[in-house]
């Protein structure tokens, strides 16, 4: 049995995971807008990724025999006015997801939640990642970007990337 504190947490993070997948979307449609297809298929892949970490939410929660609540999934309010702001905003974004994960894992901490410490053991990595990647990718296009064969280079770097299902045992 969760702790109701940590459920809720956990709960709040469903959302989370999903408003995560959104944005990136939201960052794929302006890439292909804009003619860059890589990138569009780099963030397209974020979404997919960011949709498998709340379903491993939903899927722990459900192990643990507590109910899910789904809440409505906010708009993403950022101006997209450069080809440089969707690389940025999603670091911010990651490294504010990471806060939210380390916050579930202190909470159950807390509470001797040590199943629940396990399970977040792998989001704890994978942030790790993805916060790696989002700067791999700024320090990028700060480098290629400026040069249309760069950038051209960059983008069919990009496309390249195919999505992989995570490999979370429950």
């Amino acid at each position: 049995m969760l702790d109701k504190d940590v459920a809720q947490l956990i709960n709040t993070q469903v959302n989370k995971e999903f408003y995560s997948a959104y944005l990136y979307l939201y960052f794929s449609n302006y890439y292909y807008e804009e003619g860059l297809d890589g990138f569009g298929n780099w963030y397209k892949i974020q979404a997919q990724e960011e949709r498998d970490h709340a379903m491993l939410f939903i899927q722990y929660l459900q192990n643990n025999g507590e109910a899910v609540t789904l809440e409505a999934i906010d708009k993403p309010q950022i101006v997209l006015d450069s080809l440089k702001t969707p690389l940025e905003e999603g670091l911010k974004h990651e490294q504010y997801v990471t806060g939210l994960i380390n916050n579930i894992y202190a909470a159950a901490h807390e509470k001797k939640d040590f199943r629940t410490m396990q399970f977040l053991d792998w989001f704890v990595k994978e942030q790790g990642e993805e916060e790696t990647n989002a700067d791999g990718l700024i320090r990028k296009y700060e480098l290629f970007g400026g040069d249309p064969k760069g950038l051209y280079m960059l983008n069919s770097e990009l496309a390249a990337r195919v999505y992989t299902a995570p490999s979370l045992v429950l």
